[in-house]
């Protein structure tokens, strides 16, 4: 390739990592089981028609296969005050939605309580791409639950967004 530079995988994590991200956790419920979920990074709207979004799972994920085996999702984008949920919800506990307070979407996923917006989800396709897959879900139902500053992922840390004007 022309001007191709070689740097290491810290490198380029070090790079991307002045870029913020949201904070979000994909959940959905296993037939005759509990809530699944997991945290996400990177979330991003795809088409307004048809209505997409996209996620993108690490390969290496233990959650990613029982949500896609489920068929549907929602994606809930956390509020910059729930950093302790997500600590919990991103950890290995056997049972980390305990103490976890949710109601059920009409697809039947976990909408955690508090998230500043939801997106309910049917699986439309999962693609691969290197360690990771990128999952596209058709939009089924949206809200927004409490507007306010969604949780940030910026520079190895958590934060809040701040309005300038």
């Amino acid at each position: 390739m022309i001007g191709e530079v070689e740097f290491d995988s810290a490198t380029f994590r070090h790079v991307l990592g002045h870029y913020p991200t949201g904070v979000c956790v994909v959940t959905a419920s296993e037939p005759g089981g509990g809530p699944v979920g997991m945290v996400v990074g990177s979330f991003t709207s795809v088409s307004l028609d048809p209505p997409l979004v996209a996620f993108f799972p690490a390969k290496s994920s233990s959650s990613w296969p029982r949500i896609k085996a489920v068929g549907t999702f929602c994606v809930n984008v956390l509020a910059s005050d729930q950093q302790p949920l997500c600590r919990q919800l991103a950890g290995g506990a056997a049972d980390k939605f305990s103490g976890v307070s949710h109601r059920h979407s009409a697809n039947g996923s976990p909408i955690l309580d508090g998230v500043v917006a939801w997106i309910d989800c049917s699986l439309e396709a999962v693609h691969e791409a290197g360690d990771h897959y990128i999952v596209l879900g058709r939009v089924q139902a949206l809200g927004v639950e409490r507007p306010g500053p969604p949780l940030l992922f910026f520079q190895g840390r958590y934060g809040a967004f701040a309005l300038l004007d």
